[in-house]
C-alpha cells in the first residue's frame, strides 16, 4: 500500500486493534497492503529490514517504536521512515470498530511532506551563576564545580551563617542582583555593591569592600533567591525554589546537559512591513510586546522584532496579532493549515462523522496516549493534532478548521503554560462570537488539562453538524487573506446570516467614523495605515476606507492631528466591505492667483485660521501666502521683498568689496 509516495507498513501491534485494512486502503485511494503485520518491531523486524535495505521510502503505522525503526533504518543505510500514531490515538478505543476514516486521515497526514523549520544555534561551555542567599548555594555550586566554571552571588543578610569553603574552587560574591539579559550562552547579570570573598575569612564568611556595581556574564544561571525573576522564562534560567529539594535536584540534573551546541527552532517569523506597532513615532498597537512571557519581542523602528535566541516558542504573540505580522513557525510557512485541510478532508471522505478537531502539544499527547491505554480511548469522531504551542492557535486557524468542516474545535492546554493562553481566549472568544452571530451554536473550547480521567470527561461523544459544504480553499496567504477566505465560506452557508455583526474592542475587523468638521484631509492617516484600508483620491482630496483590510490597530487615531477619528469594531460581510467607501471628500482648493487647484480646502481654511496672528505672516498680502500654490507662491514673496526696497529712482546703495577695505585700511582711499 502506498501514500504520497511512501510505502505503508501497518501492524495490528500484536492484534490488539481491529483493522478493516480493505476500507482503509479505500478511503486513501490506493490498493490493500500485501499483508498486515503482527508484530513488525519485534518477530518480523526483518520484513521492515528488508524493505529499508531495499531503498523504499517508508512510513511505519507505529508511534511507540519510532527510535528502534529510525536505528534499523540507520544500521541498514537507508532514510530514517515516517511513523505514525495510530495505536494511541484511534486503534486502541471503545469505538475503534468506526475510526477506519480517522485512522486514514492520520496516515494521509503523516505522508505529507512538510516544509523544514528554520533554526537558531545556541552555544553552551558550561559556566553556572548562583544566586541565592543560603548554605544550599555552596552545596550546589560545590556539586557543579567538578568539571565547570561555577560563580556564586550571595544576598546580603545571611552571610555570616555560611561557612567558608575549605578548598575556593569558585568565584565566591555578595551583591544585589538588579537586572539580566542575554540567553544560554550569553547572560549578563546586573549586581550593585559586587564584594569578593576575603580570603582570610575564619569561622564565618565576610567580604570585601564592595567595588561597585558589575555584570556578571554565564552560560547558564541557577535562581535560588526565591525573588521576583530577573528575567522571562527561557532556556538556561532554571529558577527553583531552594526549599524544594527535588526541584532542585532536577535543575542540577538538567545543567549537566547544558554544554555543547544546541539547535532550537527559529519559532516565529516577522514581517515588518505589516508590522501596526507605531509610525512617525506614534504608538498604536503592543498587542505582542505586552503578551510575551520571556520578554523576546521588542521594538525595533517603527515594528516589532524578536530575538529568536530568547523566544521560547510560546506562541501567543502570533494569536494576537492583528495584521498577520508575526508568524508562529513551526510548522514552516502555512503547513498547519495544510495538515488540517488533509486531516478533515480525508476523515470526511471515508465516511467519518462530525469530527471535533482536538488541537494540544506534547503534554496532551501523553495525557491522550495515557487515556487509551487505562480508558476508553479517543472517540472515532476526535481528531487529535499534535502542535508545537496551543497558545498560538488564532482565530484564523479556528475559522479555517470550522469552515474546512470540523465540527468542533477544542483546545487541549498543559496547565503548566496557563499563563500564555490570554491569546487563545480571546481568539475562541472571536470565532463563539462569529459563530453564534450567524446562527450556529459555539464551535470552540479552550480546556486546561493534563489529566487523562479529567480529559475523558471533556470530550465530547458527539460534535455539532459541521458547515455543510465544507470548504476547499488553499490556505496560500497570510492571516488576513484567510481569515477572509474562511468568514467568506460560514457566512455564505450559515443558518441565520447577517449583513453586519457588532464585534468587541480589539477585535481585529471593524471600520472607523471620521468627524468630518474636524477633519481636513491632511491624509495623515493614509500614510500610517499598516494595512492599506485607507487610501485617497487621484483627483481630489477623499479619503476612503476598503473595510475588508482593516485591523483596528489605531494608528490612524493616534497619527490624526485633528483627533478626528474613531475605531468601530464590526465585522461586515456584504459587497461594500471589499469596496473603497468614501469617508470624506470635498473639492480641491484653488489657488486664489492662478486657479490651479493644490490643495483640500479644509487644510487652507485651517492653516489660514491658525496662523493669522503668527509674526511670519503679519503685514499686507502674506497670509495670501498660503492660499497659492506653490509656484505662485515663490512669484508672490519675491514680489513682496521688492515692494519692502527703494522705490525707482533713489539712490543705489554703494557697493563694497573687501578691495575697498584694503585700500581705507592701508590709507588709501
Amino acid at each position: 500500500m502506498k501514500v504520497g509516495g511512501k510505502r505503508v507498513m501497518v501492524c495490528s501491534c500484536e492484534a490488539t486493534m481491529p483493522l478493516d485494512v480493505k476500507a482503509l486502503a479505500k478511503a486513501l485511494g490506493t490498493e490493500p497492503p500485501d499483508q498486515v503485520y503482527f508484530q513488525l518491531c519485534r518477530s518480523q523486524a526483518d520484513a521492515f529490514r528488508k524493505a529499508a535495505a531495499a531503498g523504499e521510502d517508508l512510513l511505519v503505522c507505529c508511534g511507540q517504536e519510532a527510535p528502534l525503526f529510525a536505528e534499523l533504518a540507520r544500521l541498514a543505510e537507508a532514510p530514517e521512515p515516517t511513523c505514525v500514531d495510530i495505536r494511541d490515538r484511534a486503534g486502541w478505543s471503545a469505538e475503534a470498530a468506526r475510526a477506519t476514516p480517522k485512522i486514514a486521515a492520520l496516515i494521509k497526514d503523516a505522508a505529507e511532506e512538510s516544509e523544514p523549520t528554520p533554526s537558531v544555534t545556541l552555544t553552551s561551555e558550561g559556566s553556572v551563576l548562583i544566586l541565592g542567599q543560603g548554605q544550599e548555594v555552596l552545596d550546589a555550586a560545590k556539586r557543579l564545580g567538578a568539571d565547570r566554571a561555577v560563580t556564586c552571588v550571595l544576598l546580603p543578610g545571611h552571610e555570616a551563617e555560611l561557612i567558608p569553603p575549605m578548598v575556593r574552587s569558585l568565584g565566591l560574591f555578595r551583591g544585589k542582583p538588579l537586572g539580566a539579559s542575554g540567553h544560554l550562552g550569553a547572560f549578563k547579570v546586573g549586581v550593585a555593591d559586587l564584594a569578593g570573598a576575603s580570603p582570610s575569612a575564619r569561622g564565618a564568611l565576610s567580604f570585601e569592600i564592595a567595588v561597585g556595581s558589575r555584570d556578571l556574564a554565564a552560560d547558564i544561571v541557577l535562581d535560588l533567591t526565591n525573588q521576583p525573576a530577573l528575567l522571562g522564562p527561557r532556556d538556561g534560567w532554571l529558577r527553583v525554589d531552594p526549599r524544594d529539594k527535588l526541584a532542585l535536584e532536577r535543575a542540577l540534573a538538567e545543567i549537566g546537559g547544558l554544554v555543547g551546541e544546541f539547535e532550537k527552532p527559529r519559532w516565529i517569523k516577522v514581517d515588518s512591513a505589516l508590522c501596526a506597532h507605531s509610525r512617525n513615532g506614534q504608538v498604536a498597537c503592543t498587542r505582542c510586546l505586552d503578551i510575551c512571557p520571556s520578554g523576546a519581542l521588542s521594538p525595533l523602528g517603527d515594528a516589532a522584532s524578536v530575538d529568536a535566541h530568547v523566544c521560547g516558542g510560546h506562541g501567543s504573540c502570533a494569536a494576537v496579532c492583528p495584521t498577520g505580522a508575526i508568524r508562529f513557525d513551526v510548522p514552516a510557512g502555512n503547513g498547519l493549515f495544510k495538515r488540517l485541510g488533509v486531516l478533515l478532508e480525508t476523515h470526511r471522505a471515508a465516511g467519518g462523522g462530525s469530527p471535533v478537531l482536538l488541537i494540544h502539544d506534547e503534554v496532551g499527547g501523553e495525557a491522550l496516549a495515557a487515556l487509551s491505554r487505562f480508558g476508553d480511548g479517543l472517540p472515532a469522531d476526535v481528531m487529535p493534532v499534535q502542535v508545537a504551542a496551543v497558545a498560538a492557535q488564532g482565530a484564523d486557524t479556528l475559522l479555517a478548521a470550522l469552515a474546512k468542516g470540523a465540527g468542533e474545535v477544542l483546545l487541549l492546554a498543559d496547565p503548566a503554560r496557563r499563563d500564555d493562553l490570554d491569546g487563545a481566549r480571546a481568539a475562541i472568544s472571536l470565532a463563539n462570537r462569529v459563530a453564534e452571530g450567524l446562527g450556529w451554536q459555539a464551535r470552540a473550547r479552550l480546556e486546561v488539562e493534563s489529566d487523562p480521567s479529567a480529559i475523558a470527561a471533556l470530550l465530547p461523544s458527539k460534535a455539532p453538524k459541521a458547515v455543510d459544504p465544507a470548504a476547499e480553499f488553499l490556505v496560500l496567504g497570510g492571516k488576513r487573506q484567510t481569515l477572509g477566505l474562511a468568514l467568506t465560506h460560514l457566512h455564505r452557508h450559515a443558518p441565520a446570516p447577517v449583513d453586519v455583526l457588532a464585534l468587541e474592542t480589539g477585535d481585529p475587523f471593524g471600520t472607523i467614523l471620521v468627524d468630518e468638521a474636524k477633519c481636513t484631509l491632511c491624509m495623515a492617516c493614509i500614510s500610517a495605515c499598516p494595512a492599506k484600508a485607507l487610501s485617497g483620491h487621484p483627483d481630489k482630496p477623499s479619503l476612503g476606507i476598503l473595510e475588508a483590510n482593516c485591523v483596528q490597530c489605531g494608528l490612524c487615531r493616534v497619527t490624526c492631528p485633528e483627533k478626528a477619528v474613531t475605531l468601530v469594531p464590526r465585522l461586515a460581510f456584504g459587497p461594500e466591505a471589499k469596496v473603497r467607501t468614501v469617508l470624506k471628500e470635498e473639492e480641491p482648493y484653488q489657488c486664489i492667483r492662478c486657479g490651479k487647484p493644490f490643495a483640500s480646502k479644509s487644510v487652507i481654511e485651517r492653516m489660514t485660521e491658525r496662523m493669522s496672528g503668527h509674526a511670519m505672516f503679519k503685514g499686507t498680502g502674506k497670509l495670501d501666502l498660503i492660499k497659492m500654490c506653490e509656484d505662485c507662491r515663490v512669484v508672490a514673496q519675491y514680489e513682496l521683498e521688492e515692494g519692502a526696497r527703494p522705490m525707482a529712482g533713489a539712490a543705489a546703495p554703494v557697493t563694497r568689496t573687501t578691495e575697498d577695505y584694503l585700500k581705507e585700511r592701508d590709507g588709501k582711499g
